[in-house]
């Protein structure tokens, strides 16, 4: 990790829910794309939170990433969430 410069422009990051919101993935597919090496994110030190960049989220490597985890989901993926939604109720 790189030193923190006081004097650099300051980076926006969003922690990993915001950033399963936005492709409307699932933070354990976030966690995946971290791992693969496709989202570039932080800790602070270990076991802190993940920050990712909210830049990084609008380059193609990671929209391309994002979407090849949307369309592995099943052709019934709605449905399946919806009676999730219900059978919780």
């Amino acid at each position: 990790m790189a030193a923190f410069d006081p004097t650099g422009p300051p980076i926006e990051t969003i922690s990993m829910d915001e950033t399963a919101q936005r492709p409307q993935i699932r933070v354990g597919s976030v966690y995946r794309l971290i791992r693969e090496g496709v989202l570039p994110a932080t800790q602070e030190m270990p076991s802190a939170p993940w920050q990712d960049s909210v830049a990084a989220l609008s380059t193609d490597v990671v929209r391309i990433g994002a979407q090849s985890v949307v369309e592995r989901r099943p052709r019934n993926f709605a449905f399946l969430q919806d009676e999730k939604t219900l059978s919780r109720v």
